[in-house]
């Protein structure tokens, strides 16, 4: 898998800056998952469709 130079990374519009995760989706193949208070820990990385399916699941909560 190649990894874009710079992860765009960003939060949701919902929560703070310092308690939640952030998702870099600027990767055709992959999107990062990370921690806002541990940001030196290794990011999880999940396809593209996986994380939509995520999305609209959490979208139905």
């Amino acid at each position: 898998m190649t990894l874009p130079e710079k992860p765009n990374w960003h939060t949701s519009s919902y929560t703070s800056q310092d308690t939640c995760v952030e998702v870099a989706d600027n990767d055709p193949d992959a999107v990062m998952v990370r921690d806002t208070k541990e940001r030196s820990r290794e990011a999880v990385y999940v396809s593209p469709a996986a994380w939509a399916a995520f999305v609209q699941h959490a979208k139905q909560l």
